[in-house]
């Protein structure tokens, strides 16, 4: 059971963070209103194509790590993304952002991840 949700919780995490590196390189200008922090409408738009390209990235290399070197790995991988969304929480918040999007989005999802992280590495040492 704990391998199952420990699994399950890190594809859905990594194929979550596909989808929205994806959404940021189809349409950037939602994808930021989103994030918590619109794009200016003159120019932002190399910036949300990196970020596109970075989300897409982590969450294929996620999916790679768990396929191809296993719970291990991947925990070591979730625990270092996780400062992804700590720090996406404080340019939200330095940018203008809500409190309710800065906390309930991005540092809830680092607490997911952390959570994930947790589970993958107790399915580890238990291998």
């Amino acid at each position: 059971m704990l391998t199952t949700t420990a699994y399950s919780l890190a594809v859905v995490l990594d194929l979550f963070v596909v989808l929205i590196g994806v959404r940021f390189l189809t349409v950037p200008g939602p994808a930021a209103a989103g994030y918590g922090v619109p794009a200016r409408p003159d120019g932002d738009a190399a910036y949300l194509t990196v970020k596109g390209l970075r989300d897409t990235t982590f969450g294929i290399l996620g999916l790679a790590l768990l396929a191809f070197a296993g719970a291990g790995a991947e925990a070591w991988f979730m625990l270092a993304v996780a400062l992804v969304p700590l720090g996406d929480t404080l340019v939200v918040l330095r940018h203008g952002g809500t409190r309710a999007v800065a906390f309930g989005i991005h540092f809830a999802t680092a607490v997911v991840v952390l959570i994930s992280a947790g589970l993958l590495f107790a399915v580890s040492a238990g291998s």
